[in-house]
């Protein structure tokens, strides 16, 4: 060989050594040449996570990767920039489906996904039922049992799946009596029972600490007044477990349960009242919303002019994180806390409910499904403080709307329990999970099961989330 050919193939490889290189770190910078664009692009990513692990991933429609069997995600790179169709599936499940975006140099992520049960299994755990509530700590239900002359309450310890009787209407007094209503004490540990007597409302404190048909069991609570117009047990971390509050003519009392002695406070005039975090909050007949402690002995001025009141409406004041709320009727304001008024944000309201993580709120009418965000959501899809986003309407009307988690829903429509995402990237996914006649429903975060009443049955799914 001469030396000038030895020369040309040194400079061609050389050529072709540095044209390599050149790829080589083009490529692992995420450099792709687009053969449908004819142009070079850089590449972008998925990142899932789903619940329940190792499930299929599919990409326009081809099996494209499977979720991991430790942490359920999946890291799909080298994708050119373009919206792709998903659909992540495994048998028995039903499926999710929806397009994203690739953009350069970006990781697209879904990762509040969860795959419910194609058709989850149901079991009666009470007969005859006429309602039933769940304890705050999610450990105990209190039935409802409805007979043709009387009715009675009953204990189910989801713990230990046993069902004991704690009271029955004709031994609380000798006249007939109808069940209004129960409230929980934030520990779990006492009921407020409310009936009704003809026209006169009945108040009894049950104590589940101690054994039914002792005298420190079932307390009537007739020395608090025959007027009352609210009672409720203060908030959890301040809690007095002697101690209760309620109202009579906007007057606002305390009660020494020991003693059985009522305690009149300085706060008067009062519309409606709640306790959140650690303080007590009352709106006041002229309009103004108040925040004091336990002490009552300060109180401050929440809103800068007063909100107009409207004779016979009916007021509630709801919590969220950096947020505060005003319902009159079905009328939803938002407290403005630059202006320090309460302004209109939404109408017939039928339903208000916070998230798990207190930076949602869902909000329905008889036919649409709204959520708020309370607070900047960073992670995808990202939402602004105070955004809202439409999540669906049905011509028929929605029932008892709950959070599932901070990610999901759940709620009835007719006789139809359905479940939707709140991720409004393209469709948002709802899915028909089981049908009732007229379902009472609520799930249970504790054991991530769904609990519902039908035609006098109490009835409990299997796990909705593995």
């Amino acid at each position: 060989m001469t030396r000038r050919k030895r020369t040309i193939l040194f400079f061609v490889f050389t050529l072709l050594f540095l044209i390599t290189s050149l790829v080589v770190v083009l490529y692992s910078q995420g450099y792709r040449f687009d053969l449908e664009e004819k142009k070079v692009t850089r590449s972008g990513a998925f990142y899932f996570k789903v619940i329940p692990k190792n499930v299929q991933i599919e990409l326009d429609h081809r099996p494209k990767d499977k979720t991991d069997i430790f942490f359920g995600t999946s890291y799909i790179d080298n994708l050119f920039p373009k919206k792709y169709r998903i659909e992540i599936k495994k048998e028995g499940y039903q499926s999710w489906k929806k397009n994203l975006e690739i953009k350069e140099k970006q990781v697209t992520e879904a990762k509040n996904i969860i795959l419910f049960p194609a058709n989850p299994s149901f079991s009666v755990l009470s007969n005859n039922a006429a309602d039933f509530f769940f304890s705050p700590d999610e450990k105990k239900i209190i039935i409802l049992d409805s007979q043709k002359e009387n009715w009675g309450l009953k204990l189910y310890d989801l713990k230990t799946n046993i069902k004991s009787n704690l009271l029955e209407s004709g031994k609380l007094i000798k006249k007939k009596i109808e069940f209004a209503d129960i409230e929980f004490s934030q520990d779990s540990k006492k009921i407020l029972l409310k009936t009704k007597l003809k026209e006169e409302t009945k108040f009894f404190l049950i104590d589940l600490t101690k054994n039914p048909g002792t005298l420190q069991f079932l307390i009537p609570l007739d020395f608090l007044g025959k007027k009352i117009e609210k009672v409720a047990f203060p908030f959890e971390e301040t809690q007095n477990s002697q101690g209760l509050f309620f109202s009579e003519d906007g007057k606002l009392n305390e009660v020494d349960l020991t003693k059985k002695k009522v305690l009149p406070t300085p706060l008067a005039n009062v519309l409606t009242w709640a306790f959140y975090n650690n303080s007590l909050y009352f709106l006041e007949k002229d309009g103004y919303l108040n925040k004091t402690d336990l002490s009552l002995s300060v109180k401050e001025k929440i809103n800068k002019i007063g909100f107009k009141i409207k004779t016979g409406s009916q007021y509630e004041i709801i919590f969220g994180v950096n947020s505060l709320f005003l319902k009159e009727n079905e009328d939803l304001y938002l407290f403005n806390l630059e202006s320090k008024i309460f302004e209109k944000f939404f109408e017939n309201v039928k339903e208000i409910k916070i998230s798990p993580d207190f930076r949602k709120l869902v909000y329905t009418s008889d036919s649409e499904i709204w959520i708020l965000f309370l607070e900047d959501q960073t992670s995808q899809p990202q939402k602004l403080e105070n955004e809202r986003v439409f999540i669906t309407r049905f011509s028929e009307k929605i029932n008892e709307v709950s959070w599932l988690n901070s990610n999901y829903l759940v709620f009835s429509v007719e006789n139809k329990i359905k479940i939707a995402e709140i991720d409004d990237r393209d469709q948002i996914n709802i899915i028909d999970l089981a049908e009732f006649k007229e379902p009472k429903i609520s799930f249970n975060e504790s054991d991530k099961k769904l609990y519902l009443l039908s035609e006098g049955n109490i009835a409990r799914s299997e796990s909705l989330i593995r």
